[in-house]
């Protein structure tokens, strides 16, 4: 076993999490026993108790408790997580990709696919990412997140200082993304700004299954514990009489469960979301169900349509777009629409 040391996160190392940056530097090191050193306090950052989610930066102190030597065994069970990628896994994630050159990878992430492990997933873009490798000797890294039932573009960083320049331009609003969204009813006016603010309300499950956003009235979010800003635009692009529309949305924030929580709350859940829908029953153009009925898949109806974003590496803008999963292209062909009836920025007038 090693000694107590104390390690300076260095250059290049900023912006990352605890235990990839530990596992980086200490291979043997498994999950399981990372997140236990976390919980006992044997980890500090900075001389203060850390997760194995914490975000290092640049200059940080890590103070490390006796580790196994390289080649130790260590009695440790094998995370739930773990698992193979199959062949067939792999063509999926291969036959997903967008774009893609030395620095970045655009996935068009399937409906259904959780972006990261969590609470009974095991199989999931991060985990499945080593199918991505493309010749390089690392998986690329994940730098934002879609919900498990969304769809659309998703980003991936090919290098560690790619990833902390695409998470910095996310994380201060330098990228656009650009979602459509089939909702129950019509939202007026056609173009507007949703400032609902945000809380987590707790799940009723055993462990905080079912969790859901809350969404807090603008005058009351200063007074409301938790509670944080939230700002949504939409436009409404083509509707079904007084029944459905196909919207198109921007988050201008990137808080969880943003555009559902936001178009539930006045009154147009999308589509196919039962957990901001009020009911799984059909919509009448009430705000109340999350259904159309028919032929209109009871799936979730909300894709990434759209990214923007300025390359890291070679400056130059680049602008992603995803096609419809099938279940969205299958509604939109009853509907009578076509994807490129949309503008390309459905926004500009509120620019």
């Amino acid at each position: 076993m090693s000694r107590v040391q104390t390690v300076t996160v260095g250059p290049g190392d900023g912006d990352q999490r605890l235990d990839r940056w530990l596992k980086r530097l200490f291979p043997q090191l498994a999950q399981g026993r990372i997140e236990k050193m976390c919980r006992k306090g044997e980890i500090r950052v900075d001389g203060a108790r850390a997760k194995a989610s914490t975000r290092l930066e640049i200059g940080q102190q890590v103070r490390i408790p006796p580790l196994p030597e390289p080649g130790q065994v260590v009695a440790q069970a094998k995370p739930k997580s773990s698992v193979a990628v199959t062949d067939a896994d792999a063509e999926m994630m291969r036959a997903a990709v967008l774009w893609k050159d030395d620095n970045v990878i655009a996935l068009n992430k399937p409906p259904g696919l959780a972006t990261q492990g969590g609470s009974g997933q095991t199989r999931h873009v991060d985990g499945l990412s080593e199918a991505l490798t493309f010749g390089m000797d690392e998986k690329p890294r994940l730098v934002h997140r879609l919900d498990k039932d969304t769809s659309g573009v998703l980003l991936l960083a090919r290098s560690r200082a790619v990833a902390k320049g695409l998470t910095e331009a996310i994380r201060h609003r330098e990228t656009r993304k650009i979602y459509w969204a089939l909702v129950a009813g019509v939202p007026t006016p056609y173009l507007g700004e949703i400032k609902y603010g945000l809380v987590k309300a707790p799940g009723h499950g055993r462990g905080g299954e079912g969790e859901k956003m809350r969404a807090i009235h603008p005058a009351e979010i200063e007074t409301t514990p938790g509670a944080k800003r939230a700002h949504t635009l939409y436009a409404t692009l083509y509707r079904v009489a007084s029944r459905a529309a196909w919207v198109a949305m921007e988050p201008v924030t990137g808080r969880t469960h943003q555009l559902r929580a936001h178009m539930a709350e006045i009154g147009h859940p999308i589509i196919g979301d039962g957990k901001y829908g009020g009911s799984g029953q059909e919509n009448l153009g009430d705000g109340w169900g999350a259904q159309l009925g028919g032929v209109i898949s009871r799936k979730l109806h909300l894709h990434a349509r759209t990214m923007a974003f300025l390359h890291p590496v070679t400056r130059k803008p680049v602008t992603i777009h995803a096609p419809l999963p099938q279940h969205m292209a299958d509604s939109w062909q009853t509907l009578g629409w076509e994807e490129d009836y949309a503008d390309e920025d459905p926004f500009e007038k509120l620019r």
